[in-house]
């Protein structure tokens, strides 16, 4: 509820997501209730008609891959998602586990659900910085997301610049996005890591230096509106 107030005294659009986790993240009767079509269900009243009593709108449907693959309950969440985003025009961001399984992704969601590639934005990929992966990916027409740095992925955060710099080279370069993570989405973030004016202060003037201010400036302005943009049906 206090989501419109904080938008309109930054100056910043800020979207808001419905969606699910991975199943480790709710108690068994939670996901119990929303068994059958009632999970599509949830997903387009909060997409269309408001969060809880909050009467503000999700924008966007966020939901979660496995390690390495797709268990049961994601296929459910995803394939409930693709229902919701056909219903609504909404797009779907995709949670992978230390940035993999992005191509199993793809194949159920584009693939067997008809989801169109260019709204899916799948996320924290330089957390497995597979060139050809990225790449398949980026051909499927989707958006990749890529993170800035965290205590808990030190060890692949070096990696995104020249993950990035591969992707532009490779003529994606429309399909790149630049964001942060739960772990670094304030000005302290929940592991210690520098948070999101790190992102901008730093981050930013560094992967310049790899793809080029005009790019940098796109991924953080023109891109996310394109990709978060919907019109709704």
């Amino acid at each position: 509820a206090d989501l419109p107030a904080l938008s309109r005294e930054t100056g910043v659009r800020i979207v808001c997501a419905t969606g699910l986790h991975q199943a480790v993240h709710y108690d068994p009767e939670t996901l119990d209730g929303l068994s059958g079509g009632r999970l599509a269900g949830l997903f387009v009243t909060e997409l269309t008609e408001g969060i809880g009593t909050t009467g503000v709108r999700a924008g966007l449907i966020k939901v979660a891959g496995g390690f390495h693959g797709l268990d049961a309950h994601a296929r459910r969440t995803m394939t409930a998602a693709a229902e919701a985003h056909h219903a609504t025009g909404a797009p779907i961001a995709v949670h992978l586990e230390l940035g993999t399984g992005a191509l199993d992704v793809l194949d159920l969601l584009c693939g067997e659900l008809g989801v169109p590639g260019e709204r899916v934005i799948l996320g924290h990929l330089n957390r497995f910085p597979d060139p050809v992966a990225h790449r398949e990916a980026a051909a499927a027409g989707c958006w990749l997301a890529f993170d800035g740095p965290s205590r808990a992925h030190h060890a692949t955060d070096w990696r995104m610049p020249e993950a990035v710099s591969a992707l532009a080279e490779a003529g994606f370069a429309d399909r790149l996005l630049l964001g942060g993570d739960t772990v670094t989405a304030g000005a302290r973030s929940v592991d210690g890591g520098p948070g999101m004016p790190y992102l901008l202060r730093r981050v930013r003037r560094r992967l310049a230096v790899v793809v080029g201010d005009e790019l940098v400036e796109r991924m953080l302005g023109e891109h996310p509106g394109r990709a978060f943009g919907t019109d709704w049906k």
